[in-house]
């Protein structure tokens, strides 16, 4: 049985910090890392990888995964957030955390998704696809 993924411990940022480059360069390790093992339990190829993370160059990519990370773009930080949330609502939504971890790749019949998987919406629809899987899921939480 899959277990729910431990959050890197993160002081929050003021909003007016979000840009700066030391704040991205903060976050970027933990992000990129927890990314790659959300990535892991979904079971997401590398296509669905870089189309969620906003496609970096097959090399930038590649470092990443090696552990040369620096400091992400901004965009990147943000994608990997609504992937993060993503994550986490479903393990709030569903108590069978096999069920959470699959529920990307199962047919959905909400009409946001015509019958596709949410990850489909999640990597052809761009950032918006992102958003609007995060907030049907936030919605669903109450």
């Amino acid at each position: 049985m899959a277990r729910p993924l431990r959050q890197p411990e993160i002081a929050p940022v003021r909003t007016d910090r979000r840009h700066d480059v030391q704040t991205r360069r903060r976050l970027s390790g933990p992000a990129i890392r927890t990314f790659f093992n959300v990535a892991g339990t979904w079971r997401l190829s590398v296509r669905d990888q870089l189309a969620l993370l906003g496609y970096p160059a097959a090399s930038t990519y590649h470092k990443y995964k090696a552990g040369q990370i620096g400091a992400l773009p901004y965009d990147m930080l943000t994608r990997i957030s609504l992937v993060l949330g993503i994550y986490k609502a479903l393990h709030i939504l569903y108590a069978d955390a096999g069920l959470a971890d699959r529920w990307v790749h199962l047919p959905n019949s909400n009409p946001m998704f015509g019958g596709n998987p949410a990850i489909r919406l999640m990597t052809d629809g761009g950032m918006d696809g992102l958003l609007q899987v995060r907030r049907l899921l936030d919605g669903r939480r109450g």
